[in-house]
């Protein structure tokens, strides 16, 4: 009789043991699920392609490069107003604080990202260095959005 209550007793417990396993590996799944989701509902991404009132070549460039990256991969995010992109005349007055807020002081593709840790701001110089090669410059762009997207400012 004691043999089969020890056994009862081991089986009982193993149960326990894997029912919890399986439910807390359910809560982490869950869990990391929602984080993913929030990290990226909660984010707006600003693109501006800040260019002079007459800017060169490379400037409408990377402008026009920029926003064909921007429309093709993010449509839903420009839909849904997580994603915004413009071209901003830095010399216009009426674009001041814009910007001020992004700290311009001549032709740039500036990035903002606002989320739970505040606003984070960032000027793209390697985009200068990209505008001889097309596909170059908007696979680079993309990959850095798609970054931004996820949370890493690596």
């Amino acid at each position: 009789m004691n043999q089969i209550n020890t056994q009862a007793i081991k089986r009982y417990f193993f149960i326990s043991i894997l029912i919890s396993f399986v439910c807390f590996g359910s809560l982490i799944t869950c869990s990391s699920a929602d984080a993913i989701t929030n990290s990226t509902s909660d984010r707006i991404i600003e693109i501006y392609h800040f260019h002079p009132t007459n800017g060169c070549h490379t400037c409408t460039t990377i402008g026009e490069y920029a926003e064909e990256t921007v429309k093709k991969y993010y449509p839903a995010e420009l839909e849904n107003k997580t994603m915004i992109f413009d071209h901003i005349n830095f010399q216009d007055p009426k674009n001041a604080d814009l910007v001020k807020k992004f700290g311009v002081t001549g032709s740039s593709l500036m990035i903002g990202v606002t989320g739970p840790s505040g606003f984070h701001k960032e000027e793209d110089v390697k985009v200068w260095y990209k505008t001889g090669n097309k596909d170059e410059f908007i696979s680079y762009l993309k990959g850095l959005v798609d970054r931004r997207l996820a949370g890493s400012f690596e």
